[in-house]
């Protein structure tokens, strides 16, 4: 099967592990295609054990089941009624040719039984550049034009590219756009982006950033915290209960009228009845909807950006995932944005953090195509290798024909400008850049279930070693003996008092570590807090002070932070050392922690759990202030420190 990357990368596992999960695979969909009419077949549980310790960990086999037609529920993958089997066998042969090589060639590969009237099965397909055997071994010949493997999937890539280079097109309707204007709080959105602008340049008058690239940040924390929402499986429909994903239904003239060619079936066991999930593509439909995956995010997401006035690319990856890209007038270059994980500036947390195998990314815009995958890599080497589903001369031959086209009516000075742009993209992407702290965690969106399918958790070594801020004490506070900081939930603004007052603006940037955690403004009711994520049973936010690099030891810890609960929610502050850990109320009063003298460093921990039904994650809140209330502050630390 031509083009097949999800192989490819099977292929390159070492040999007995190959063995032992091809094997596997080619199991699951024997399964399917000698019992079509059998559901028990067409369904992997997540859990089960065969899955989740010999199949979940290896490269490529999850890919491989979604090329065969599988697709994400929440708690197991499904191979859905309307799923082409056809596809499926030709993965099915493809890894069972692979297979043979390995073992070779020397047993014959058994085929499942087919229906009647169905013809003879295609000859198995060249083997993959990443088999290791000889050609001598293969069970067919190698076909001799190197230009032969790329033949079928041009075809298909060029409908991609197509097909999102016309649909970006819809962003830049003038009525479109007013609508989406409509559902955004824009004026206060510009008003927080001038307030914080403001607070950068008192902090570095140096500092060249403009309001837009505030606007950024608020737009992106506005759309994640109070617009769209996240949907793994709908309520029923009748009893509001659980459902679970189950295949596909047939799309109603509504519907296709929105472009949703696809229509998940969420079905609900206790009421027997389905509820419907159209994938919508018209971003128009999704300014009501409000929901949806990666796709309706960065869909909608990007309508946001250009109705607001900032200039927007959305951006497809061949490893199924989307997002934006915003462009910075005053940093010269193109900003990744992530609406689904409020991300910003992050462009390696794909490839480091998620531990995604990424191969092609391409940016959309009115005006042009443009292939950034060397943004998003800091491994070029191996992104090259996996790039083989189009040759690369014919990928830069039909980019340029795609902008030629679309850039006839464009006049000079815009034309130069993209090309302009075009040239400085070319020079960042020449050297790979180095992974930065943010960059490394692992996927928030989605149930944990259906990011362990996807393969987007991040390696246990990033969730265990990333590290974000770390706070530890200037030449200044060194001579003072004192480390003093507050967090304004209001202004989100750190203020570190005993450092020259220095601002640190956004509440992540002075952060540890934090799991499922994001900060909540209510338009509504006028109040902020920071809170659980929603549908995530635990949440946890720290911070870390270490004093050992500059030769110092803790004299004294005091610490005062304000948390709120309702119903059956709770949080759980605490102070700990490397040699012990001391809880302390979160009543806004200050507290003081004898036992945490003459240590090096000091982390400060909430975490939060518990609460009731759907809105159970907002029932342990941080930090819940009034936004009017811009001098109030919930949270300060205070470290005097000594010499050793």
């Amino acid at each position: 099967m031509p083009g097949s990357q999800g192989v490819a990368t099977l292929c390159e596992n070492p040999i007995d592990v190959f063995l032992d999960v091809s094997k596997l695979l080619i199991t699951y969909a024997d399964n399917i295609l000698r019992n079509p009419n059998e559901d028990k077949y067409r369904s992997i549980r997540i859990g089960n054990t065969t899955f989740s310790t010999k199949l979940l960990p290896v490269k490529g086999a999850v890919e491989c089941l979604f090329e065969m037609g599988f697709e994400e529920a929440e708690t197991h993958l499904v191979f859905p009624e309307s799923a082409s089997v056809e596809k499926l066998r030709q993965v099915r042969e493809t890894i069972a040719a692979e297979r043979d090589q390995r073992l070779g060639g020397s047993k014959a590969t058994s085929h499942p039984q087919r229906g009647r009237g169905t013809a003879s099965p295609d000859p198995p397909p060249p083997p993959s550049a990443a088999s290791t055997s000889s050609a001598s071994a293969a069970p067919v010949p190698t076909p001799a034009p190197a230009a032969l493997p790329f033949a079928s999937s041009s075809v298909t890539f060029l409908r991609t590219l197509q097909s999102n280079f016309q649909h970006v097109m819809v962003y830049e309707s003038p009525e479109l756009q007013q609508k989406a204007l409509s559902c955004i709080p824009h004026v206060l959105l510009r008003s927080n982006a001038k307030e914080r602008l403001k607070q950068a340049k008192d902090a570095d008058p140096a500092c060249g950033l403009e309001e837009e690239d505030m606007l950024v940040l608020d737009l992106l924390q506005w759309f994640k915290g109070d617009f769209f929402s996240w949907v793994d499986s709908l309520p029923c429909s009748r009893c509001r209960g659980k459902t679970q994903p189950s295949g596909s239904l047939p799309p109603s003239n509504d519907d296709m009228r929105w472009d949703a060619g696809r229509v998940e079936n969420h079905y609900c066991q206790t009421c027997q009845l389905s509820t419907r999930f159209p994938r919508y593509n018209n971003p128009e439909k999704l300014l009501e909807t409000r929901r949806g995956r990666c796709g309706e995010w960065a869909n909608c997401f990007t309508l946001c950006c250009r109705a607001v006035g900032l200039e927007a690319r959305y951006i497809w990856d061949s490893t199924d995932h989307v997002w934006t890209e915003v462009y910075s007038q005053s940093q010269r270059r193109w900003l990744h944005c992530d609406s689904c994980e409020n991300g910003y500036d992050k462009p390696l947390l794909y490839e480091v953090g998620w531990g995604k195998k990424l191969s092609y990314i391409l940016a959309f815009s009115k005006d042009q195509v443009v292939d950034v995958t060397w943004r998003y890599s800091c491994k070029h080497s191996e992104v090259l290798s996996r790039r083989t589903q189009v040759s690369e001369i014919w990928l830069l031959r039909t980019l340029n024909n795609l902008n030629a086209s679309r850039q006839q009516s464009l006049g000079p000075e815009r034309k130069k400008q993209l090309l302009e742009r075009l040239l400085v993209e070319q020079v960042e992407f020449i050297s790979p850049k180095t992974p930065k702290s943010g960059e490394l965690g692992g996927r928030i969106t989605g149930s944990l279930a259906w990011r362990a399918a996807r393969g987007e958790m991040g390696s246990s070594k990033n969730k265990a070693d990333a590290d974000e801020c770390v706070f530890i004490p200037s030449e200044s506070e060194k001579e003072k003996m004192l480390f003093h900081i507050c967090y304004n939930v209001a202004k989100d603004c750190y203020f570190r008092l005993s450092n020259g007052s220095e601002t640190i603006a956004g509440w992540q940037r002075g952060l540890w570590r934090k799991e499922n955690v994001f900060r909540k403004e209510e338009h509504d009711w006028q109040m902020v807090y920071l809170a659980r994520t929603e549908g995530s049973s635990i949440g946890k936010i720290s911070w870390k002070f270490d004093c050992a690099s500059v030769g110092m030891k803790i004299k004294s810890v005091s610490v005062r932070a304000f948390s709120q609960t309702f119903h059956s929610g709770s949080v759980r502050w605490s102070l700990r050392s490397a040699q012990t850990t001391v809880d302390f109320p979160g009543d806004g009063e200050m507290h003081s922690a004898a036992s945490l003298s003459g240590g090096t460093e000091l982390v400060v921990e909430a975490e939060l759990t518990g609460g009731e039904g759907d809105l159970s994650w907002q029932h342990a809140q941080l930090f819940r202030e009034s936004l009017k209330e811009t001098e109030k502050v919930l949270f300060e630390l205070l470290i005097e420190m000594e010499q050793p």
